[in-house]
């Protein structure tokens, strides 16, 4: 069926806004810089602008996302040993002098090689980050397409149900390493998530689901935008 003139300038238009959206997206994650490290919410600065927690199983490719939708090599660090990474990072976005938003690259969780003391201290540093800290607006949940959310992926959202219930912090579920699928598997896999993110979630909860890979690119204008969009939801 041919569309009429009216509706396909209409669409020529609407992907012009959204192209034009996601580059002032990507500008914008381009100039993430350090601010600081910290191994206790205490040692974190008080921040009054958005929050934006990047979190994940040890394996499930959060520095390399990171770095893809920043386009810089190396402002995450990957540690060669999954789950050895300790410390809560923070990064500023946006103008040089006055920042609006923060990303908060926080510790993987779930690697069994870890001893167990490990474990406990870490888990209990970001409880108390997801839990506590005041400023956070919102939480990229990083999870392997292949394996779905998890158990222990599933207790974080457990613990961050009082925050999300009426949409105070949001939530983004990210399905990392979409090209180890065929568009199919991935398509499935994606709803299959939709399903199961949406049995945990308190009503109200203001969350979505999106595929992505850092290696080909899937879903890095779109994540970029969300983000963006949160941080300017957080300033009104």
């Amino acid at each position: 069926m041919t569309l009429p003139a009216l509706d396909r300038s209409a669409r020529r238009h609407a992907d012009a806004t959204a192209d034009a959206a996601a580059q002032a997206a990507l500008a914008w994650l381009h100039g993430a810089r350090f601010v600081t490290t910290a191994s206790q919410l205490v040692q974190l600065p008080p921040n009054d602008r958005a929050e934006i927690a990047f979190v994940g199983r040890s394996n499930a490719g959060k520095s390399s996302a990171i770095n893809r939708l920043a386009q810089q090599r190396r402002l995450a660090f990957a540690s060669r040993t999954p789950g050895r990474t300790q410390h809560i990072n923070l990064f500023a976005l946006g103008p040089k002098q006055d920042p609006d938003a923060l990303l908060a690259d926080l510790p993987g969780y779930g690697y069994a090689a870890v001893e167990r003391a490990a474990k406990l201290r870490w888990q209990a540093v970001m409880a108390n980050y997801l839990a506590e800290r005041r400023s956070l607006s919102g939480v990229v949940l990083l999870v392997d397409v292949r394996l779905g959310l998890t158990e222990l992926d599933e207790r974080l959202i457990a613990l961050l149900r009082p925050r999300l219930a009426g949409g105070v912090v949001r939530l983004l579920l990210v399905l990392t390493k979409a090209d180890k699928l065929s568009r199919s598997k991935a398509a499935a896999a994606l709803q299959v998530s939709i399903q199961r993110l949406g049995a945990v979630l308190p009503e109200g909860a203001d969350a979505g689901v999106l595929l992505f890979s850092a290696l080909d690119g899937t879903g890095v204008a779109d994540v970029a935008t969300t983000l963006r969009d949160w941080a300017a939801a957080a300033r009104v």
